[in-house]
């Protein structure tokens, strides 16, 4: 099983927004058999509460469940557990570089979104544009999960 984790801030914004388009795309092409999708924050300010209502609201008018996503905030065994530690923003990759060393992959989504303008994904927290976020967490989502089949060879449908 190869597991995947995104980390934001708070884990109410980018990362249950990207741990929700990434799951959908894993389930629609016929891989949740193989890939796992978790998300977490640094900070703990939010623990247990469901995303924002911005990343519900967009969600929702996409067609993509957010169903028994509950904030956490990231420990430092994540860091092994998970193949795939995926960051929104430098920040955030900076505070999990200090938790300890990764068993796998520990970089920013916007790794995976070539010939892109942006480093960070903008927090809709302070920004308020959802919609942006969400435009570029599911560039970066598509963008990874393309990496991680030619990675690991993994055909679109595998059951």
């Amino acid at each position: 099983m190869i597991r995947v984790l995104f980390v934001c801030l708070g884990n109410i914004c980018r990362s249950p927004m990207a741990e929700a388009i990434f799951r959908d795309l894993v389930q629609k092409e016929g891989l949740s058999h193989l890939i796992e999708v978790d998300s977490a924050g640094t900070g703990d300010w939010h623990i247990d509460k469901p995303p924002h209502e911005g990343t519900r609201k967009l969600l929702t008018e996409n067609s993509i469940s957010h169903t028994g996503i509950r904030a956490r905030q990231v420990e430092s065994n994540d860091l092994t557990e998970f193949h795939y530690v995926i960051a929104m923003d430098a920040k955030n990759l900076q505070d999990l570089q200090k938790l300890g060393k990764a068993g796998g992959y520990l970089g920013r989504l916007s790794d995976f979104v070539p010939d892109s303008s942006w480093e960070d994904v903008p927090d809709p927290y302070y920004t308020g544009n959802f919609q942006e976020t969400y435009e570029l967490v599911a560039d970066g989502c598509r963008g990874l999960l393309a990496y991680i089949r030619k990675k690991h060879g993994i055909s679109s449908i595998q059951k």
